[in-house]
């Protein structure tokens, strides 16, 4: 198996690891995955404008990826490197809010929005 595609793998399974450690329940969220499609769209627009066969901007080397190409000559490494990167930069951002706060503010209020709380949106 080509490198990069082991990379891209194990940058996979790294931030699923991440995410069941981490105790955000990140992928719970349908607000995740929502982010995530809308990255992956945008992705694909710049990715395939970038990588396309026809006039390449970027060139992979063949012998360092697969060779699937789905949509636009987007290599698939490309998605599972940036589904890696957003998530886990999701990941870390939610540990880190989470440890910042009180043990109170772990409890959500009955009729209470958590995000309400959270001083670093308040206002916004």
């Amino acid at each position: 198996m080509p490198e990069y595609t082991v990379l891209a793998v194990v940058a996979v399974v790294a931030t699923v690891v991440l995410e069941r450690w981490s105790g955000t329940r990140v992928f719970a969220r349908l607000q995740f995955w929502l982010a995530m499609a809308i990255v992956f769209a945008f992705q694909m627009i710049v990715d395939g404008w970038l990588t396309k066969l026809s006039a390449p901007i970027v060139i992979y080397n063949p012998e360092h990826h697969l060779g699937l190409r789905w949509p636009w000559d987007v290599p698939v490494e490309d998605y599972l490197f940036g589904f890696a990167m957003v998530a886990g930069t999701i990941i870390l951002w939610e540990r880190a809010k989470r440890l910042r706060q009180t043990p109170a503010e772990h409890q959500p209020v009955a009729g209470q929005d958590h995000d309400e709380e959270d001083p670093w949106t308040q206002g916004r």
